[in-house]
């Protein structure tokens, strides 16, 4: 038996508890992303402890809002726009890094209510919710990185999205190859992210610039979706609750970690009335042929690929389909929300290409946030990538 085929429990390469007092020369908040790391195997649950069905806010169905975007949007207002560019202008005046904004140095006191009570809503409510009207084009991408990364203060913690370090995020077509799973991220590509969920609590796209085709936002309740498999095709939600799921590191990796994690897709939280998470991105589970060739760990089976497709499948069929324009920000939990993109096309040169700025979010156990079966889930900076002490960076465009 190959070694990857034992079942072990993998360690941290790093002291969890070390997260938190990071070197400010490094990390100018002296807090260091986690990163990815495998689940404390004993706290996964059997299939057998899974609800049937799940009810509650976090199941909604896209006839429940594709015919009322006041449900789902909300517009900055005049007031909301000038405290948000008074305190952009206040932080550049002083010089801190973009990767030292905090909500202490980008007060909004005015909208800190509303944000508060969108937060819950993003974690235990809905999961979405899209903000219109933000001047990305008036304010140009220094200060529209600002703004927007304050914002995303107020709802949770930026982690690393990548081995750079990339804490303010950029999806833009670079004209890489994306059939090279293996070391291409779909977003540095124009073509079609299938549904997922990113390697953080919330994600927020900011629009800068549409395509000429294509390039729309699909999301579902990853909540009303395991209901949904639980009626039509239980046998896939006991695959997919099965922690023999590999997924790719794609290459981002700390010294001594392993080039893959060995979980599941739906997972319970910790303790009493725990409620359903899913991790997935079927881009991560197809990318490991250069593993599973060698025998270093095992090929999909042909039940993980039905599952895979079947979770496709009715995603789209119960997806909310909504087009971000430019000034949108859209702002989703990974915990209960999948989100998927259809393939576009560029205006031709020199007119801009498709952008977003994104951000990841971390919200930690002692702020509200799900308790995951994960070592990192008391961090204030759980999830994301981190790549040995590779220091945050927050570049204006995508690099």
């Amino acid at each position: 038996m190959a070694p990857a085929l034992t079942v072990e429990t993998p360690q941290a390469p790093h002291t969890l508890s070390s997260l938190g007092s990071a070197p400010k020369s490094i990390f100018p908040d002296g807090i260091k992303t986690s990163g990815q790391i495998p689940p404390i195997y004993d706290e996964l649950k059997p299939y057998s402890t899974f609800p049937k069905e799940i009810s509650g806010p976090t199941v909604w169905r896209k006839e429940d809002y594709e015919h009322n975007p006041e449900r789902w949007t909300h517009v900055f207002s005049n007031e909301e726009v000038e405290e948000m560019s008074k305190a952009a202008d206040a932080f550049i005046s002083a010089g801190t890094p973009l990767t030292g904004i905090s909500k202490d140095n980008f007060p909004l006191p005015t909208m800190t209510p509303f944000l508060t009570s969108m937060r819950n809503e993003l974690l235990n409510g809905k999961g979405f919710i899209l903000f219109k009207g933000f001047p990305v084009e008036a304010w140009g991408l220094h200060k529209s990185a600002v703004a927007y990364m304050g914002l995303g203060t107020y709802l949770g913690y930026f982690v690393s999205q990548n081995g750079r370090g990339h804490v303010l995020g950029h999806v833009k077509d670079l004209g890489e190859d994306a059939t090279a799973i293996d070391r291409v991220r779909i977003y540095r590509t124009n073509a079609r992210q299938f549904f997922h969920a990113d390697d953080s609590d919330l994600v927020g796209l900011l629009c800068v610039a549409r395509a000429l085709e294509g390039g729309e936002s699909d999301i579902c309740s990853s909540h009303h979706v395991f209901n949904t498999l639980q009626r039509e095709h239980p046998d896939v939600v006991e695959t997919l609750t099965t922690p023999n799921w590999y997924f790719d590191r794609k290459g981002e990796t700390s010294v001594g970690q392993e080039e893959w994690i060995k979980t599941s897709v739906f997972y319970m939280e910790r303790g009493e009335n725990g409620r359903v998470y899913t991790k997935w991105d079927p881009y991560y589970i197809r990318s490991l042929t250069r593993f599973s060739d060698k025998g270093l760990i095992p090929p999909l089976s042909e039940a993980q690929q039905r599952a895979a497709a079947v979770l496709e499948e009715v995603c789209n069929r119960l997806a909310l389909h909504m087009i971000l324009e430019v000034g949108d920000i859209q702002f989703l939990s990974n915990e209960h929300v999948l989100h998927a993109r259809t393939a576009y096309k560029d205006y031709p040169p020199p007119a801009p290409r498709r952008h977003l700025m994104r951000l990841w979010l971390a919200t930690p156990e002692d702020e509200g946030g799900w308790k995951l079966p994960f070592a990192d889930s008391g961090e204030k900076k759980r999830g994301g990538i981190q790549v040995n002490d590779q220091r945050p960076v927050a570049p204006l465009d995508a690099e």
